[in-house]
């Protein structure tokens, strides 16, 4: 055996590590470099709920002046108890607010309410207008935009 056949595999052994230490110097400066994306919190999806928390916060803003009977953040489903106005204490009013789904959208949105009269002392059902309640889901939802609107800002 030569000297120089002695040295070659040395040599090897040096490309190896050089190798080895070029491969593990790029894979930290890959790491290092890497951004990672921030998250969008006036996205038109967020929740920390089941359910799309602007369209949430804005039902609970916009019926706040009723007595609340029940709430399921989960389900998205808010009933009011019986309210009556003190202007008109004759007529009174109960509201289901329905979040279905965890987009802001018009569509994931359904308002249902319920009126009684009060006739000789006795609470009677009564028609709803069909505008009272498209008026109840526009303001939610203009709430839910405004609030939306806010957190991009």
């Amino acid at each position: 055996m030569t000297a120089s056949m002695i040295k070659r595999p040395s040599n090897f052994r040096m490309l190896g590590r050089a190798g080895l230490v070029a491969m593990a110097a790029l894979a930290l400066v890959s790491c290092g470099g890497k951004k990672h994306p921030k998250a969008d919190l006036a996205a038109s999806r967020v929740t920390t709920i089941g359910v799309n928390s602007y369209l949430w916060r804005a039902s609970l803003e916009a019926l706040s002046f009723m007595p609340l009977l029940q709430t399921d953040s989960n389900g998205g489903v808010i009933v009011t108890d019986w309210y009556a106005n003190p202007n008109n204490p004759g007529e009174r009013m109960k509201v289901t607010v329905t979040i279905l789904d965890q987009d802001l959208r018009a569509d994931a949105l359904r308002v249902a309410a319920s009126r009684q009269v009060s006739q000789n002392g006795v609470w009677q059902d009564a028609a709803v207008q069909a505008a009272t309640v498209q008026k109840l889901e526009d303001v939610i939802l203009t709430k839910a935009r405004d609030l939306r609107n806010g957190a991009i800002k």
